[in-house]
């Protein structure tokens, strides 16, 4: 079953050539997120942070779409960047993005692309069951829309394979991608932002978390530091785990730590990134510790701490 129908969504025509009525098609109840589409009411959660909240709805108004998706369309750029979870810097753009190789879709609340078939690679999400442009294609497509560190970011997250940390660690899933996909999809036609796209391509790297652990090692390595190790274990002198840091420079015993709300908000885990950081320190590790408005804000004083501790280090 289509994702769409799963969630109550349907078209008017299949409904009508079902035998439904056109007063129960219209009835007062059902939303009418698209033309020609009725839906369920959609439950909202308010205790979601907003971001996620509008994430959620963008996902929810691509299922419901999907119901109406021509054949040979996808899901793709933003809409497909949310699908696969890979970590937009924002999202001013609420609209759904579908691309077909025929004459593009039009419709109230999405953007049509007409895309030549050869430069997308189209895939079944394997959560929704949508039709999606793949990880390395959906980067590729977001090169006229998302430029410098972000661009990274986002290839970044497609070449990761999350783990659990540790000698006894695990990988949790593949990678979404690998950088021969990434190459590839850059290399096989003439694509918009090419250029950008390139250059990001040097820079991605395997085990970067998050967005701003993306920015936190750019921002060192274009200020002319040396560039950091990412997803690094530490052990301890008698071979015992101490525990993974988001950069560092083992040589020298630097560990940078990005602090997300999540780190403030959740007992927990402030509570582990306590005991991590006093173990660090034990073994001699100097933990430079650093928030968003550091990053976003004040980059300058984030690079200048991290100098200095190369500096006096070495």
């Amino acid at each position: 079953m289509n994702a769409g129908a799963q969630r109550g969504a349907f078209t008017v025509a299949d409904a009508r050539t079902r035998g439904m009525s056109r007063r129960r098609v219209d009835r007062a109840e059902l939303e009418r997120p698209f033309y020609g589409v009725r839906a369920a009411p959609r439950a909202h959660d308010a205790a979601a942070h907003p971001f996620a909240r509008e994430r959620a709805a963008i996902i929810e108004a691509a299922l419901r779409f999907s119901v109406r998706m021509n054949d040979g369309g996808c899901f793709s750029h933003t809409t497909a960047a949310l699908l696969w979870d890979l970590p937009l810097p924002n999202l001013s753009d609420t609209r759904v993005h579908v691309s077909t190789p025929g004459r593009a879709p039009r419709a109230a609340g999405t953007v049509g692309h007409h895309v030549r078939p050869d430069l997308v690679r189209i895939v079944r999400h394997p959560l929704f069951g949508v039709p999606v442009s793949d990880p390395a294609t959906t980067w590729a497509m977001l090169a006229p829309m998302i430029t410098g560190y972000d661009l990274v970011a986002i290839g970044d997250a497609i070449v990761r394979s999350p783990r659990v940390a540790g000698p006894f660690g695990y990988v949790i899933r593949p990678a979404l991608g690998d950088l021969d996909e990434l190459r590839r999809a850059v290399t096989i036609g003439r694509r918009i932002g090419a250029e950008a796209l390139r250059a990001a391509l040097e820079r991605i790297r395997p085990g970067v978390a998050s967005r701003t652990e993306t920015w936190a090692r750019l921002l060192l390595v274009d200020a002319g530091l040396p560039e950091p190790v990412t997803d690094h274990d530490v052990y301890g002198a008698a071979g015992e785990f101490l525990g993974c840091v988001d950069l560092a420079y083992p040589e020298l015993r630097i560990a940078i730590e990005y602090e997300g709300d999540q780190h403030r908000t959740d007992a927990a885990q402030w509570q582990r990134d306590l005991e991590k950081h006093e173990r660090l320190m034990d073994a001699g590790w100097r933990v430079i510790r650093v928030a968003r408005d550091q990053l976003f804000r004040y980059p300058l004083q984030y690079v200048d701490r991290v100098r200095v501790a190369l500096s006096t280090r070495r």
